[in-house]
């Protein structure tokens, strides 16, 4: 039987790993000394805690994820556009000289995606509003856009800043609305397509509805796959959203991304390159500042019957007015207490608990952080059984690994490079269901292989995480390599990339953690056979053995 300190240490060690990404160095001592559930409090409440002001100067940094959708197509979208059209036209054609002609621009274009990665990585990382890190992750995948599709290769980390972050313990509602305008959301799941057949604006591409869209904001983002909904409500919910997309001049009907997957060719669809005055319509709903644009010539004005309600012709009211449904439906509230529940507690979440977290929801009309109250009060979330019995998805067991350790970084690169190879790369999943939170979906023997060896080069100190980051060529490819630290499945090999430090040519590429350090940050909570392994271990092994010991594997 625990002691009184082994359980209250159990419990300091369950919060910092279910709200947040795992403790760093200090934190299993605070938590201990403010006690668990004010620390559940406090997180519950992100705006009371403050954030160092070097982490804030440094993720204001990253430019690009504070522009809006418009000002980073003109900026990195269409300069590719244009040099790709001038360059058809002076070689007739030649695919190797528009591909030359566009290659410094491609190059700079990257740049988007990767400050996209290492601001999540690094406020995940170092930040200490660690719930709001896990619920902007949580809802993010919820949401899911796949930022290999067209325009989204640009826009995934406007979605994420201003779609997401801002709404994650909020009103449902308010993050349900903000999703459904972004015109990220809207290209990748092809709502901007969606069009009254045989309305004024139904031509080239925008011939008829679209229902992807539709059937998705109800079976994932609602209600879920048994919420109670029928075909005919999929169909009726896609003639509510007909119109709502992107702005789009007379006469243009490319496709966005139309030239590829990186989002190449639009022709004349997007305003960007042309003056307002030159494409709003007599009577067009305005242009968003994110993009969004409701096309009332492409609107299904009829009345519709959605979920038992009707919805007389009203333009962009209607959509609202199906939001609104959509948020209040008691189904939608099991839903989403079922994945907050599965995420936080179990992978099979008790029934009662999810009952629960039900009623909040419909008692406080959808807000997010009464319902996780209910959760992290709750007997069940408590329950000892529970306490490390998720096994970590590998976006947190990469964050838990680098958070224990304490090790600064510069070079982010080590990092999703193993989440890729571990079939988790950030904002890589294709799907719109997004990545699974269960141990069925991620453990298996090439991918304990892979966290071994990323352990072992962490706990070693052979991640080049302290150097310079590497430098790309414009097919995304290393300029420079080193040779392979973390192999795939035991076999493949991964290419760490960063530019040489000419003043440390031959230095070591990390600070190794100290392995008594790194245990005493996890409590010391560890198994006899862990703790009997590490201490008959040479010293320099001890920190792998650490981080890739079973305990560590979950949360």
């Amino acid at each position: 039987m625990e002691s009184a300190e082994e359980s209250k240490r159990d419990r300091i060690l369950h919060v910092l790993n279910r709200l947040g990404f795992g403790p760093r160095p200090g934190d299993f001592e605070r938590v201990r000394a403010m006690g668990p559930e004010r620390y559940v409090q406090e997180q519950l409440h992100p705006e009371s805690i403050a954030i160092p002001g070097d982490l804030t100067e440094r993720v204001n940094e990253y430019r690009t994820i504070h522009m809006s959708p418009i000002a980073l197509f003109v900026e990195y979208q269409r300069p590719i556009m244009e040099a790709r059209r001038d360059a058809r036209a002076e070689s007739g054609g030649d695919n190797a000289a528009i591909k030359d002609a566009t290659k410094d621009l491609r190059i700079r274009q990257r740049i988007v995606m990767r400050e996209a990665v290492e601001a999540r990585m690094m406020r995940a990382i170092e930040g200490p509003r660690q719930l709001q890190e896990v619920m902007t992750a949580f809802w993010f995948n919820h949401f899911n856009i796949f930022a290999g599709k067209g325009l989204d290769n640009i826009w995934t980390g406007a979605f994420e800043e201003t779609a997401i972050r801002p709404h994650t313990m909020g009103k449902f509602r308010t993050l349900l609305g903000a999703t459904a305008h972004h015109p990220a959301m809207l290209f990748y799941l092809d709502n901007w397509q969606n069009t009254a057949p045989g309305s004024a604006g139904a031509k080239g591409k925008f011939e008829g509805i679209n229902e992807n869209y539709a059937r998705e904001l109800m079976e994932l983002h609602t209600l879920g796959v048994n919420g109670g909904y029928s075909q005919a409500d999929v169909i009726a919910l896609a003639h509510i959203l007909t119109g709502w997309g992107l702005p789009k001049p007379g006469g243009g009907n490319r496709s966005p991304g139309g030239e590829g997957m990186q989002g190449a060719g639009m022709g004349g669809f997007f305003p960007f390159m042309r003056r307002r005055q030159n494409f709003r319509r007599p009577g067009a709903a305005p242009v968003d500042p994110s993009g969004f644009y409701f096309d009332a010539q492409r609107h299904d004005f009829s009345s519709k019957n959605f979920l038992g309600h009707r919805i007389d012709g009203g333009g962009i009211a209607e959509g609202e007015h199906a939001l609104d449904i959509l948020a209040s439906s008691a189904a939608t509230a099991k839903h989403l207490s079922f994945k907050l529940a599965q995420y936080f507690v179990a992978d099979d979440p008790p029934k009662a608990l999810v009952s629960r977290m039900a009623d909040r929801y419909r008692s406080t009309d959808g807000e997010i952080r009464a319902v996780l109250e209910t959760m992290f009060t709750s007997a069940e979330f408590r329950d000892p059984r529970y306490y490390g019995a998720k096994f970590k998805t590998p976006y947190e067991y990469v964050l838990s690994c680098v958070r224990a350790t304490g090790v600064p970084i510069r070079n982010y690169r080590p990092l999703y490079g193993t989440m890729q190879i571990l079939g988790m790369p950030l904002y890589g999943c294709q799907t719109p269901n997004g990545y699974a939170n269960t141990q069925e979906a991620w453990l298996n023997p090439g991918a304990m292989m892979t966290r071994l060896s990323f352990a072992t080069a962490l706990g070693s100190g052979n991640l080049p995480l302290e150097n310079p980051p590497f430098e790309e060529d414009a097919d995304g490819a290393a300029m420079r390599r080193e040779p392979a630290v973390v192999p795939r499945n035991g076999g493949g090999k991964v290419n760490v990339k960063f530019d040489a430090d000419p003043t440390r040519p031959h230095g070591p590429r990390m600070t190794p953690p100290d392995p008594a350090q790194l245990a005493a940050t996890l409590g010391d909570s560890f198994s006899p056979s862990t703790a009997n392994a590490v201490e008959a271990s040479p010293t320099q092994l001890r920190a792998p053995l650490i981080l890739g010991s079973p305990e560590f594997m979950k949360r």
